[in-house]
């Protein structure tokens, strides 16, 4: 189990208002319009024909790129006692363990029992192997189920034994026993446990949150020894725990929540390892307590990140604990302490390129070694093993399949912002940092939550680099590339340092000759467009085209409607505007609420029609004002021929960047 990861910033990730593999309708809003909204883009014969011969050709090489890394490693493997599993989304497969993988037999698929299909969110084994317990979400719907499935004798895609509506996280305590929360209106308060005996199914509620600002997750330690129940909000945590060696009793509380106290914990020896936000600045140090004392007069420090870097995540093994760490420029390192004395730290370099790191899924107790995926954007993922015995880090496969791969550079920059804060910047790039002048530029942004930007590795990216595209990385306040200190600093009464932040990042790329503001492109989705737009607001110069998607831009208006699901667990993040300061704080950057009559960025804009997490009708709002602020700029000004929110067709050539 990953800690932090697990907990705290899955939760945000998968339900704040982020995307996490969105099946929903999508409603598209392309936005080439000015000079009035009937307004379109005229182009002739010739000119067309040819966007369309690109697009083809774009659509071949799309396609050639996905068959040219579909074999990548990826996290869809686990291991049990005497099998290895293997999932792909819809199905869930199986083979014995040290047998071929043509062996494999289908043993669950994600069929919604005559309502259609769904996806695979997320998969639990239980301790003997003998039953499988799985989440699947119904294809654009946000509803979600459990299906416990048996595992025992010779099986063949076995029917579930039985169907939970509506549940979200679920550990096993024993085979029998399993824990499980319930989700309603986006929101998880309730935990229930569930008791399978030979003659009953009988369930209990056995926690609800009382606080509708907090959110509860159901995870378990890594040696399996506890199942616990994370209470979270955006500034404070508690944690409750059940021993599975009394499945039946009802949970611990370990130590009770306090403003500004945030903690994740694991389990070892009969000893809580927690990670917590004691440590200077706020930041996450690592402490211990016995199990039978957990509070926190208990708890005793044992390491604290070496200034410059923060913790990012942390797996316990046997008789070591591991750190996933980053430094003031958002490289990553591995750091290894041993949990006996003398404690002892060691550090672990990690490839130049790397830019994500992904923990193994664990199935069954293995602590001894630790495995991941390595990745950027544009490298494909690599697996690397920790091994305590052996204190090596090691690649675990064949890596001369990538060395056909052309080179690529991996330039990590620093930007000066407003107020003299150096926000990291990486840029992923082909030719020399010297070439780069009339190269177009891919920006990315998030900023919002304590959530680092997604770099994880895609083959649209690479392609585009290939293709001699420019892809920046922008690791603004808000974000949590720089630890708990830097998502404070853009949250709240801060969040328009974010936007600061990602004007400075563009302004430094494009003084370093990067790019230029005609062949510069900027992507968000969901809670990033928040910064996306805003800069769109005050600096639409930097820009030439902007992609959103999933955006949450109206802000001011959907933090006034309590009713919403997210609006009240979120004053955390954006602040509350029945307080005035906060009022008027995210009326100064709202992108819907300053919107102004001048030239835009193109945009394409993608919604979903059954979000809940971002209201489409704050999008549509959106899409409306900025539609009549172009019309009355360009019926004001007199704006003819170029449309300033239309690409000329050699602009086009150039962002499509199609190889010859």
């Amino acid at each position: 189990m990953n800690l932090i990861s697990s907990s705290c910033l899955l939760l945000l990730r998968s339900f704040s208002r982020n995307i996490h593999r969105r099946n929903t309708h999508p409603f598209i809003s392309r936005l080439y319009t000015e000079g009035s909204s009937q307004t379109t883009v005229e182009l002739s014969k010739a000119q067309l024909q040819k966007l369309r011969v690109q697009e083809q050709r774009f659509k071949r090489r799309l396609h050639s790129v996905h068959r040219k890394f579909s074999v990548v490693p990826e996290n869809s493997e686990f291991q049990g006692q005497h099998h290895v599993y293997f999932e792909d989304g819809k199905g869930i497969y199986r083979s014995p363990l040290g047998h071929d993988e043509q062996e494999m037999l289908e043993v669950f698929n994600a069929d919604w029992g005559g309502g259609g299909y769904g996806t695979i969110q997320r998969v639990r084994l239980s301790p003997s192997e003998t039953m499988l317990a799985v989440a699947v979400k119904k294809d654009h719907h946000e509803e979600t189920r459990c299906m416990l499935v048996p595992l025992g004798g010779v099986i063949h895609c076995q029917k579930a034994l039985l169907v939970l509506d509506n549940v979200l996280s679920f550990e096993w305590a024993t085979d029998d026993v399993l824990y499980y929360s319930t989700q309603e209106t986006l929101r998880c308060l309730c935990v229930f446990r569930l008791h399978l005996s030979d003659s009953d199914v009988e369930t209990t509620l056995v926690y609800k949150e009382k606080d509708p600002e907090f959110f509860v997750e159901v995870s378990r330690s890594r040696d399996q020894r506890l199942v616990t129940i994370n209470c979270s909000s955006k500034i404070s945590s508690e944690v409750w725990f059940v021993d599975s060696k009394t499945p039946l009793s009802f949970p611990t509380l370990i130590q009770s929540r306090q403003p500004g106290l945030l903690y994740h914990v694991e389990h070892s020896d009969n000893y809580l390892f927690i990670l917590a936000n004691t440590g200077a600045n706020q930041e996450y140090q690592l402490l211990r307590a016995p199990l039978a004392s957990p509070t926190m007069p208990h708890w005793v420090p044992l390491f604290s990140a070496v200034p410059g870097t923060v913790i990012k995540d942390m797996e316990l093994l046997q008789d070591l604990c591991v750190f996933t760490v980053k430094d003031s420029q958002c490289r990553l390192q591995i750091q290894t302490l041993s949990t006996q004395e003398p404690y002892q730290l060691n550090t672990h370099q990690l490839p130049h390129w790397a830019c994500d790191l992904s923990p193994q899924r664990v199935g069954t107790v293995d602590r001894g070694s630790f495995g991941f995926l390595l990745s950027s954007p544009v490298h494909p993922p690599v697996r690397y093993l920790y091994s305590s015995r052996e204190q090596k880090l090691s690649v675990t496969e064949d890596t001369t399949k990538y060395i056909s791969l052309t080179e690529f550079n991996t330039t990590r920059l620093q930007a000066a912002s407003q107020d003299g804060t150096m926000v990291p910047l990486t840029l992923l790039h082909m030719p020399a940092l010297s070439e780069l002048h009339k190269a177009p530029l891919l920006l990315h942004v998030y900023g919002a939550y304590g959530v680092d930007l997604n770099m994880a590795f895609s083959p649209e990216k690479r392609m585009l680099m290939e293709d001699g595209w420019a892809l920046a990385y922008c690791h603004v306040r808000g974000g949590g590339e720089r630890g708990l200190a830097w998502h404070r600093a853009g949250s709240v009464l801060q969040k328009r340092r974010g936007v600061e932040d990602l004007a400075a990042c563009i302004q430094t790329l494009h003084h370093l000759g990067v790019s230029h503001p005609a062949l510069t492109a900027l992507t968000a989705r969901s809670a990033g467009a928040v910064l996306a737009g805003a800069l769109c607001n005050h600096n639409p110069q930097l820009l030439k085209a902007v992609i959103l998607q999933a955006p949450f831009l109206d802000v001011l208006g959907t933090m006034q409607d309590p009713s919403l699901p997210l609006t009240i667990e979120e004053r955390g993040e954006w602040g509350d505007p029945l307080i005035r300061e906060h009022w008027d704080n995210i009326a100064s950057y709202c992108p819907c609420h300053n919107i102004i009559p001048q030239l835009y960025p193109s945009m394409l804009i993608t919604a979903y029609s059954e979000d809940h997490r971002v209201p489409l009708s704050g999008i549509m709002k959106y899409v409306e004002r900025l539609k009549k602020a172009i019309q009355v700029c360009t019926t004001r000004d007199g704006v003819n021929g170029k449309k300033s929110t239309d690409l000329e067709t050699g602009d086009v050539e150039r962002f499509l960047s199609i190889s010859a």
